[in-house]
Formats: C-alpha cells, sequence, structure tokens
C-alpha cells in the first residue's frame, strides 16, 4: 500500500502533459478496435471457423472483447477508473495476441502483433501510471479534497 502511495506522488510531482495526451489516443485506439470489430463481424467469425473454438463459447467472449474495447477505451480516453480498466483489458490484450498469433502464425504479413504489443505495453504503463490530471478521476479526487 506504502509502495502504491510513492508511485502516486511521484507521478503527480514529474507529470508531462504530452502523457495525458498519449492515454487519449489510446483510449480512442481501443474504442476504434471495438468498432472495427463489430463492423467486421464477418472476419471474425471466419477467425473462429479456422479454430476449433466451441462456437458459443467464443460469441459470448467475443461480444464482451468488443464491449471492452468500446467501454474500455472510452473509460480510458477520459481517464475515469484507468488503473482499473487498464489491469482487466491486459488480460483480453494477451489473449488477442496468442489467440490471433496462433493461427496466424507469428511474423505473418498481416499480423497485428507489433501493434498488440505497443498496446499492451501502454496498458501496463498506465496501469502504474494511472491518469495524470487531465482526467476525470483527477477532477473528482480535487472535489473529494476540498
Amino acid at each position: 500500500m506504502y509502495s502504491i502511495q510513492k508511485v502516486e506522488n511521484w507521478v503527480d510531482r514529474h507529470h508531462l502533459k504530452w502523457i495525458d495526451l498519449l492515454r487519449i489516443i489510446l483510449g480512442i485506439v481501443l474504442m476504434i478496435k471495438g468498432i472495427t470489430l463489430v463492423m467486421n463481424k464477418e472476419q471474425v467469425f471466419l477467425l473462429m471457423e479456422k479454430s476449433n473454438i466451441d462456437v458459443f463459447s467464443f460469441l459470448l467472449s467475443s461480444q464482451y472483447v468488443i464491449a471492452f474495447y468500446i467501454a474500455g477505451g472510452l473509460l480510458i480516453a477520459t481517464g475515469l477508473l484507468t488503473r482499473v480498466v487498464s489491469l482487466l483489458e491486459i488480460p483480453i490484450i494477451l489473449g488477442t495476441i496468442i489467440f490471433i498469433n496462433y493461427h496466424q502464425g507469428l511474423f505473418a504479413i498481416n499480423s497485428d502483433l507489433g501493434y498488440l504489443l505497443l498496446i499492451l505495453f501502454l496498458l501496463i504503463f498506465f496501469l502504474v501510471y494511472g491518469s495524470g490530471p487531465i482526467s476525470i478521476d483527477y477532477l473528482l479526487s480535487k472535489q473529494k479534497e476540498e
């Protein structure tokens, strides 16, 4: 508990404004990825057919993933519950890395591995770093102090 407070105090003292912009861009990218998955359901189903996954469980999990991409992206972009959402998004991205690259191949031409690793790195970064001063979390904490 004490180490978390130390990290938060250090972040508050050494915050750079462009990091908030990076968090907002990450959130927007996650929302766009979720919307893209909704708009390209045929490709998601083709990927499902190539694997030997139970159709019903895949449909449930894909709907969860799509919803969390969109909702989680919105929360990260606005800076609301950034650490919690980042923690919840990490297993989804890891699952995507393993699932997609297992079927496409690690170095396939159309592989999203680099993109997914960058997203994973940023989620881990914001899990530690938090929202920053341009966020709903910051506004709520200032209201609580007053």
